[in-house]
């Protein structure tokens, strides 16, 4: 019966195994028997998505940021079809492998001097409980086991697991309903752009919570998903400076903007800064696999190792996973043979042009950042409504709230990214 099932499933038609969708499959951020359409795909290739129907569409979104090389690139490729011809898995506890290690000596030598130690998890969310987890167990070897809560500022977004969520933002953010379980965090004020009134602010909380707080935690430059909100380098500048006076720990969610993505290789370049703990992923594999990492200090390390119980207590079962780690060496060395600083300078000479959406009564405000291009609307989109129009068009762009956004991949042509920009334009006058 099985081997009759099994053969059935193998001859299946393209519209039945996308019925199978509707049937069994929940998608992020949905209800379980939503109407919103879903689109399937059947091919991924450059910076172009291939519809079941044929339609093809130019994606703005690097699938959430990640993929900044496109797709099917032979390079990646290949690196996981030598890898898999070795082994695809084995656990990282007593075990190692030469993927991981060539990664973990890659990240720290493209990373600030002060980073040393690498810790391989699997996904953002996970980089960022283990970010948390470290900061806690640092101040406990440390003899301060009431240090245990975390300030940051509001607008923020760090990650859908139960810890990260505690630091996002409580009220305008996407796990409102989740505030009673989760641990309570410090929320200052949203950034004003008034840097005297926002470090105060930050000085304030640490002044008030100096005897709690194990670490400050927080995007650098760009607040992601929590508003798409860029912000100075001075501002990190002095928070450092006050988290040093106030004896906590810095940890920088670079999940979404390492590996170029703003323009420099990693935000906390911007600053000329190094935080005590930094989080590291999406873009880190090129978009092939899930794999992420918290990169820390000699410090922490050897206090957390030389202290009771003398091991960090993490230990996820596909950490530093040998087809992760090797589709992540191919794309960083991928980066640095490319030019990927005049590809997102021109894409950030491109998105000048979303400008133009400021004319729009609907539009509150563009900005662009390296490959990032954000258009604010006064409203909240009908998102399904709106994913539609954009489809088509002829291109993949999915906006959440009021932001409509891209961040492509680094390799989009320069008629590729106008096509997207009046896209998004046209949209925006029809909608």
């Amino acid at each position: 019966m099985m081997l009759l099932n099994l053969k059935y499933f193998f001859k299946m038609t393209q519209q039945n195994w996308f019925d199978l969708d509707h049937q069994y499959l929940w998608h992020p951020y949905s209800a379980r028997y939503s109407q919103s359409p879903i689109y399937p795909v059947t091919k991924a290739q450059g910076v172009t998505l291939t519809l079941v129907d044929g339609r093809e569409l130019i994606d703005g979104m690097a699938s959430w940021w990640c993929a900044i090389h496109g797709y099917n690139h032979p390079q990646i490729n290949q690196a996981l079809k030598d890898q898999i011809d070795q082994f695809s898995h084995i656990m990282f506890g007593g075990l190692t492998h030469e993927p991981a290690c060539l990664l973990a000596e890659k990240l720290v030598s493209i990373t600030p001097d002060n980073l040393k130690h690498v810790f391989f998890v699997d996904s953002g969310s996970v980089a960022v409980e283990a970010a948390m987890k470290m900061a806690i167990q640092y101040w406990y070897a440390k003899k301060q086991p009431k240090k245990q809560h975390f300030i940051t500022i509001r607008c923020g977004y760090h990650g859908d697991t139960l810890g990260a969520m505690s630091v996002c933002d409580p009220y305008t953010g996407m796990h409102t309903l989740y505030n009673d379980v989760l641990p309570k965090q410090i929320f200052v004020d949203p950034l004003t752009h008034d840097i005297a009134l926002d470090i105060n602010n930050m000085r304030q909380a640490l002044i008030d919570n100096q005897q709690s707080v194990c670490a400050v935690i927080i995007e650098p430059i760009v607040q992601g998903a929590g508003g798409m909100i860029f912000y100075s380098a001075e501002y990190l500048k002095q928070l450092h400076q006050l988290c040093d006076e106030y004896q906590v720990l810095l940890i920088f969610d670079e999940i979404a903007t390492g590996f170029g993505r703003t323009g420099k290789l990693f935000a906390m370049e911007y600053p000329a800064i190094t935080p005590d703990i930094c989080c590291l992923g999406k873009s880190l594999t090129g978009g092939y696999l899930t794999l992420a990492a918290t990169l820390t200090t000699d410090n922490v390390a050897q206090t957390i190792s030389e202290n009771k119980p003398y091991a960090f207590m993490h230990g996820p079962t596909f950490m530093a996973n040998p087809l992760a780690c090797s589709a992540a060496l191919a794309s960083i060395n991928l980066l640095f043979e490319t030019d990927w600083q005049t590809k997102v300078k021109k894409i950030e000479q491109g998105l000048q042009a979303l400008f133009i959406c400021n004319e729009l009564e609907k539009v509150a405000t563009v900005r662009v950042l390296g490959a990032i291009g954000v258009v604010e609307l006064k409203e909240a989109v009908d998102l399904a409504n709106i994913q539609a129009l954009f489809v088509n068009e002829g291109v993949w762009i999915r906006p959440f709230g009021k932001l409509v956004y891209i961040m492509p991949p680094y390799i989009i042509s320069e008629t590729e990214l106008n096509y997207l920009i009046q896209a998004i334009y046209k949209v925006l006058s029809l909608y």
